[in-house]
């Protein structure tokens, strides 16, 4: 499951990329091991706002194939949309509404124009961490205006992946959407914003991890302490 550990995708990331990370969410060190937490690659560009995400860990084969969406879509974009930020931005997140109709069988209408940012975003829609301070702003997906009829199959398929949550349509009826496909809805909306306004909402509402500003527990951090007080008795 360790995709970057792979050749191939080391040596795409490393042609295309630049890579860096950051712990963000909470999880314990037991004897030297990881337990708990979870990860999210996020494909930027240079000044942070992101293209894309893959949220939680994958294989080699799919790390591969996201990344190179990403290169190629971003090229197509540059093509078509020339210097035109407003154009490259729209152009991605209808990129995403098709994928999330094309690959999980679910329609939400892309949202090319971004809302002035509220004066004040500590509020309801906001992640805090316990002493109150906010972290991040917490993103409603856009409405899913109905399951592609034509594509029932990838539906079922959903149902059937790992992750796969229940998710209400307007018209009352019910639909399915795994992690993945949960992405593709929140970049439709997002896609082209800032990382850190991002980032809660994948790692709480996506991957249902808790965002601390203090994201490693160790437990007995300082083994040797107790060795000497073992010595003392």
């Amino acid at each position: 499951m360790n995709a970057l550990a792979n050749k191939e995708v080391g040596k795409y990331i490393n042609e295309y990329f630049v890579s860096s990370f950051q712990k963000v969410a909470t999880f314990k060190i037991v004897g030297g091991q990881k337990q708990g937490g979870n990860v999210a690659a996020y494909f930027c560009a240079p000044d942070g706002r992101v293209l894309h995400v893959v949220a939680g860990p994958v294989d080699a084969g799919t790390m591969l194939n996201e990344a190179k969406w990403v290169v190629e879509t971003t090229e197509k974009a540059m093509k078509e949309c020339k210097d035109d930020g407003a154009k490259f931005k729209a152009y991605f997140r209808q990129a995403h509404a098709d994928r999330l109709k094309n690959e999980h069988g679910l329609i939400v209408e892309a949202v090319t124009f971004d809302p002035p940012d509220p004066q004040d975003e500590k509020g309801a829609l906001t992640y805090n961490d316990p002493s109150g301070r906010p972290i991040a702003p917490k993103l409603p997906p856009p409405p899913v205006d109905g399951p592609d009829v034509t594509l029932k199959p990838l539906q079922a398929a959903e149902a059937k992946a790992g992750g796969a949550r229940d998710l209400a349509l307007r018209d009352g009826k019910r639909a399915v959407l795994g992690n993945q496909g949960r992405v593709e809805m929140l970049m439709a909306a997002y896609s082209m914003n800032k990382i850190e306004k991002l980032y809660g909402t994948i790692f709480q509402d996506i991957l249902g991890e808790k965002i601390s500003t203090k994201p490693v527990e160790v437990l007995t951090p300082f083994p040797w302490v107790k060795e000497k007080e073992r010595g003392k008795e």
